[in-house]
């Protein structure tokens, strides 16, 4: 135990409830910091190791709370609901106990409320980004697969701050070592959003998430590669690999399960129109994910490979830019989730530094428009995700993302497909989801993740493209993370 366990915050006076010194990095630094110095110089060396934690960004986040029992009324504002396409007025926002507890007539609030003046500005739901990947986002792919475990944690850390301030309150992890920092968020130790964690990516051998090296071909049975030792994939083959892999990302704490259902970008090894995983294997990973009241979302551009999964009962196709008209019709009738992004070939892209991957990218980029068109006239299911991978420099580009679908759509419907539609898409985890409560939305009894914008979300989402200046209060679960009002 050390001198932080012991001392109340100084600005709330809460106590820290899963203190830093107990992680396994601090402890081997504790470690060689003991063997060295005596009992003084100790107390010095473990104010460096959480003054080094804290220059990361993982010091404990402070927000703005409600006052004890006292409840929280943001008026003068319109609002977008989540659903409904248009702004609405006449109606004050009144938050306690980290709901939204009613819409009253403006001017009509309780008394004791504390008042947070929009000043005629519009609000709308936290933003979600539905496919994200926490731990691998902020880093370049070769820390992504060679640098030590620890350091990808910590810069995940700090990028999770960063995807908080952008106004993105929730992400659907859609692979890699998650769990960690969804644990360290929800206990206060940092800033960051809500976490929807799948757990390891499930690929098949030769699969898009089978990172290893041509010399590490073929490898002795239980060897694990370096992604899988870490959390970031499970290579698994058959229906009896399958199950075992699924159940153990659902014994970690999975709200839902990602598969590779076909050939990827960022892979080398396997070419973008290959199928993944047989019926039967895919099937296994549904029937263990629907044994635990979840599903499965896959990786896959293909028709083939998406016809292939929804017949497996894959309730999320993730990307799926090259579908054809026929497939398209097939998720409708299924009623399955496409989580589509806009990948064009333009700045925001992610870097590639490989001819192999940059053809395929290029071959997916000029899917991308067809996809948008068809699949929002066919009337599929849409939600917005990013897939930013292994783009540090990339991750300020998530709002600007959004903003891009007002090319096939208009602003609300945009904004909905990143509010109210993916928050019905996370309503897929039932009872494995994390948080209880409904997200993306502004109604009564729904979460209270909010933000206060500078900007007519009518009009336009440009404004999502500096959200430091844009985006004047950030609210999540109730408590205010930012305030520029």
């Amino acid at each position: 135990m050390c001198l932080s366990c012991l001392q109340p915050d100084p600005q709330t006076g809460a106590r820290i409830d899963m203190c830093l010194c107990g992680a396994p990095l601090t402890q081997a630094a504790f470690n060689r910091v003991s063997a060295d110095l005596d009992r003084r110089r100790f107390l010095g060396g473990t104010a460096a190791v959480l003054g080094l934690f804290a220059g990361f960004g993982l010091g404990p986040g402070h927000a703005s709370g409600q006052d004890a029992g006292r409840p929280i009324l943001l008026t003068n504002l319109r609002y977008f609901d989540g659903t409904t396409l248009r702004m609405q007025g006449g109606r004050d926002i009144l938050i306690e106990g980290g709901r939204i507890k009613a819409l009253v007539p403006t001017g009509q609030g309780p008394e004791d409320a504390k008042r947070i003046d929009c000043a005629g500005r519009g609000v709308i739901p936290g933003l979600i980004d539905a496919h994200w990947h926490t731990t691998l986002a902020g880093v370049t792919q070769t820390q992504a697969m060679a640098a030590d475990i620890g350091f990808v944690h910590l810069m995940a850390g700090r990028e999770a701050g960063a995807t908080l301030m952008r106004g993105f309150t929730t992400v659907r992890d859609t692979g890699g070592p998650a769990f960690g920092l969804q644990l360290a968020i929800d206990r206060g130790v940092l800033p960051g959003p809500r976490i929807f964690p799948s757990g390891a990516m499930i690929s098949q051998t030769s699969g898009h998430g089978d990172f290893r090296l041509l010399n590490e071909v073929p490898r002795a049975a239980g060897d694990l590669s370096h992604s899988e030792r870490v959390g970031v994939a499970a290579i698994a083959d058959g229906r009896d690999g399958v199950l075992r892999r699924t159940r153990e990302q659902l014994m970690k704490g999975a709200s839902q399960i990602k598969i590779m259902a076909g050939g990827g970008v960022s892979s080398l090894y396997d070419p973008l129109e290959s199928v993944q995983y047989l019926e039967e294997e895919m099937r296994a990973a549904v029937e263990a994910a629907a044994d635990w009241g979840t599903y499965v979302c896959a990786h896959v551009y293909t028709s083939a490979g998406i016809q292939r999964a929804l017949r497996a009962g894959v309730k999320s196709i993730e990307h799926g830019q090259l579908a054809d008209s026929e497939t398209i019709a097939m998720m409708r009738d299924e009623g399955a989730w496409w989580s589509i992004q806009p990948f064009l070939a333009d700045e925001d892209a992610n870097p590639k530094s490989d001819p192999r991957q940059e053809a395929k990218q290029l071959e997916v980029a000029e899917g991308t428009i067809r996809a948008f068109e068809e699949g929002r006239a066919s009337g599929v299911r849409m939600a917005f995700g990013t897939d930013i991978l292994m783009n540090p420099r990339g991750t300020i580009s998530q709002g600007r993302q959004l903003a891009k679908l007002t090319r096939f759509m208009a602003p609300l419907e945009a904004l909905r497909m990143a509010t109210g539609a993916a928050g019905e898409l996370l309503g897929l985890s039932g009872a494995r989801a994390p948080y209880d409560g409904r997200l993306g939305v502004i109604e009564e009894g729904a979460l209270a993740d909010l933000l206060v914008v500078e900007g007519d979300p009518e009009k336009d989402l440009d404004w999502l493209d500096d959200p430091r200046a844009n985006l004047v209060l950030i609210m999540k679960d109730g408590a205010v993370v930012k305030d520029q009002l």
